[in-house]
């Protein structure tokens, strides 16, 4: 009796292990386990496979919410001067952003959407087979990494990019000039770029993914966060929320740094992170929100005049 007692238990105890594993662990071949916490979020996509699988959805994906980020920012630039307690916020507090410059920076964005961004889409659409969507979500280890590794992939890139446009002056010109017609930059500024910039930082941005062969729900969630970095890099406000002010040590830029590089062009290339401008000594301290200038940017400003002295 005590026996069958026992084994009862014993078939109870691993049926409950097999449920919890089964429910949040999956083992693939090498025995390491991948935590399955996403598998809810990707469940999601049941009944919908075939509009996720389409090559146009990641284009649909990253346009719509683009327009979809920067349209409260374009309202707040717009009435928020009457808005004290968001001026408070401002970093080019004597720059106001007027209807004449929304209309601009709009108008390039839908010629480069219509132009280019829709003949690519369409080409993209016929010649690239429909996306694999796996059963199983990646684990959250695997969708955290690859996208912080595809960052900083890209990170790199656009330094060397951005470095180069700057300082070949052909290249500054007729390319990355338009880009800096604002030297107070908005969110439209964000995609206010030159056919040839906006292509490549989209393919950087589409390919990076490709060198750790990224899981779809890590690679339109890489897309997204993308997106966030960089409008929040070029709305003109250090708002409490932001992604820089998460980050301890100055990791991320955000809207002050980039504030900077506008109107101090030769410093501050890198689009998200810090460390390659500090290393090559092209990093400016930031102005603070309504336009302080704290103690590191006003010694770097002396210096610098104090070096130009000598030249």
């Amino acid at each position: 009796m005590m026996e069958g007692s026992l084994l009862d238990i014993g078939k109870t105890w691993i049926f409950i292990n097999e449920s919890l594993a089964d429910g949040l662990l999956s083992w693939n071949t090498s025995g390491k386990s991948n935590a399955r916490i996403l598998q809810p979020l990707w469940d999601l996509r049941l009944g919908r496979e075939e509009f996720l699988r389409s090559p146009l959805f990641p284009v649909v994906l990253s346009v719509a919410f683009y327009f979809s980020l920067c349209t409260p920012f374009m309202i707040v630039d717009l009435i928020g001067n009457k808005w004290t307690w968001i001026q408070s916020f401002k970093l080019q507090t004597n720059k106001e952003v007027t209807v004449s410059q929304i209309f601009d920076t709009l108008g390039l964005t839908f010629w480069n959407h219509v132009v280019y961004i829709l003949p690519a889409a369409v080409s993209q659409w016929v010649w690239t087979p429909d996306t694999h969507l796996p059963e199983l979500a990646p684990s959250l280890f695997e969708f955290m990494w690859h996208q912080i590794a595809s960052l900083l992939v890209f990170d790199f890139q656009y330094y060397v990019w951005h470095w180069t446009h700057h300082r070949v002056r052909f290249l500054y010109k007729h390319i990355h000039a338009v880009h800096h017609r604002y030297h107070s930059p908005f969110c439209w500024v964000t995609q206010y770029l030159h056919p040839w910039e906006l292509i490549t930082v989209g393919f950087l941005t589409t390919t990076n993914t490709w060198f750790f062969n990224c899981h779809p729900l890590t690679i339109w969630s890489y897309m997204l966060v993308s997106i966030v970095v960089s409008v929040e890099a070029h709305i003109g406000f250090d708002l409490p929320f932001c992604l820089h002010n998460w980050f301890p040590f100055g990791v991320i830029g955000g809207a002050p740094k980039h504030d900077m590089h506008h109107l101090k062009p030769t410093t501050n290339f890198q689009p998200f992170f810090n460390h390659w401008d500090k290393l090559f000594s092209s990093y400016c301290p930031a102005m603070k929100a309504g336009g302080i200038k704290p103690k590191q940017l006003l010694d770097y400003e002396h210096k610098n005049k104090e070096t130009k002295k000598f030249i």
